[in-house]
């Protein structure tokens, strides 16, 4: 890690332990802004990652994609400019040394508003690029942040001065070293607009039979051109992008809901109760009957301050 950014990163460090008192995420009195802090590495956590700045002030996280593992710590930070399911699992935290994350939410067009407003230079006509990339962090990213995250100790200043810092931090990201890639991510086209109206068509009708005919249809490509830029972009194509979803929700039923495996498969779109076993298993690690029984005893066992 370079010396220069250690002074920022134990200012933010500090200022993140001050406002987590437990394990957990934290939401704030900032808009779109989220805390987290952890004790100890997680298991990992099967969730849908929608578009968001995650900067690391101590330890280490990883996030699997598809088969891409993405492996970050106070040396760089990861942006998600679409939805995403993904599996994260803290790696490196202790009592002494809690894991420490800032995580800003990024509304739609965001990050492609400020490059047209601040006249930062596009990149030039490329293939399409995931939708989740990990670039440096950078001491005037890492100031902005901690200046935002000081806003909470000052709620009345935060209706005026948060869309400012925020601003500047999207900025500072947009404009650091090595921002390229991040650039792509922010460039929208007619191609990547029409991934991302798959992709939403996808999270309202993950249950329903996918005929990848008819959803090209709806986002004005061919299935050819569909299937590539779809998985250019979201590292799977979108019947595993659905599949996905459906074990993802179909876990939440269970554990929720109280649901059984063969009515929250069926609720989900599985006609065959043994595919669904058998892919749920592949996914989660064990069949859901056993995997259901090891969430509800690890949420018992839990400290309350921690859930």
């Amino acid at each position: 890690m370079p010396t220069d950014l250690s002074p920022h990163l134990s200012e933010l460090a500090t200022l993140l332990e001050r406002h987590t008192p437990a394990d957990g995420i934290h939401a704030t009195a900032i808009p779109r802004m989220v805390l987290i802090r952890a004790s100890q590495p997680s298991t990992p956590l099967h969730a849908l990652q929608e578009p968001a700045l995650c900067i690391v002030a101590r330890g280490r996280k990883q996030v699997l994609l598809g088969d891409e593992l993405y492996v970050y710590g106070p040396d760089q930070c990861l942006v998600a400019s679409v939805d995403l399911p993904v599996t994260g699992q803290v790696v490196e935290a202790s009592p002494d040394a809690p894991y420490l994350c800032f995580r800003l939410d990024l509304e739609p067009g965001q990050l492609g508003s400020l490059m047209m407003e601040a006249a930062l230079e596009a990149p030039g006509p490329t293939d399409m690029v995931r939708g989740l990339a990990l670039g440096p962090v950078g001491a005037p990213l890492l100031d902005a942040t901690a200046r935002l995250v000081r806003l909470l100790d000052t709620p009345r200043d935060i209706p005026v001065l948060a869309p400012l810092v925020i601003r500047e931090i999207l900025y500072r990201l947009l404009s650091g070293e090595n921002s390229e890639r991040l650039r792509r991510i922010a460039v929208a086209d007619s191609r990547r607009e029409s991934v991302t109206r798959a992709i939403h068509w996808l999270k309202e009708h993950y249950a329903a039979p996918l005929r990848i005919e008819r959803l090209a249809r709806a986002v004005h490509m061919s299935p050819s051109a569909l299937h590539h830029h779809f998985k250019s972009v979201t590292a799977m194509s979108p019947l595993q992008y659905q599949k996905q979803l459906r074990l993802q929700e179909a876990r939440r039923l269970m554990l929720a809901q109280a649901m059984d495996a063969a009515m929250a498969g069926h609720s989900v779109g599985y006609e065959s109760p043994s595919q669904f076993s058998r892919e749920y298993s592949r996914m989660f690690g064990a069949p859901p009957s056993r995997d259901i029984a090891r969430l509800r005893e690890s949420l018992a066992s839990a400290p309350a301050a921690a859930r």
